[in-house]
């Protein structure tokens, strides 16, 4: 018999490009991404802040902590889904994100959940197969 784990969480992120929002000539890229945080385990438990790390082809790191996900702390019931979506600007076309979500359960566990690196793309710099 496969155990369901106490603690768990799917995060899905799907990036995009914001060509409105850029400007390619003043090295000004703007992204989007939609995230869903799903309550895979048994506990019920509450999204209390986020770390990010965002880092653009040139090699330059940020890192983002706050608390919430666009001013809320979701409390995901098992089998509950949130989703959001955000967005960031780098001085490059492209680069990567990724980090963690820190949960508290109810029943008072802390974990930290790992968000997948996902990559950011304007488009223009096509990989030849």
């Amino acid at each position: 018999m496969v155990r369901m784990a106490k603690y768990q969480f799917r995060v899905e992120v799907e990036p995009q490009y914001l060509p409105e929002q850029s400007a390619p000539a003043e090295n000004l890229f703007s992204f989007a991404y939609t995230i869903t945080i799903t309550n895979t385990g048994e506990v019920a438990a509450q999204l209390i802040s986020r770390h990010w790390i965002i880092a653009n082809a040139a090699g330059e790191v940020e890192e983002v902590k706050g608390l919430g996900v666009v001013g809320q702390q979701p409390l995901l019931q098992p089998g509950e889904a949130f989703q959001y979506t955000s967005g960031c600007r780098l001085r490059t076309p492209a680069g990567t994100m990724q980090g963690s979500y820190f949960f508290v359960a109810d029943d008072g566990s802390r974990f930290d959940v790992e968000i997948p690196a996902f990559v950011l793309d304007d488009g223009s710099s096509r990989v030849l197969h």
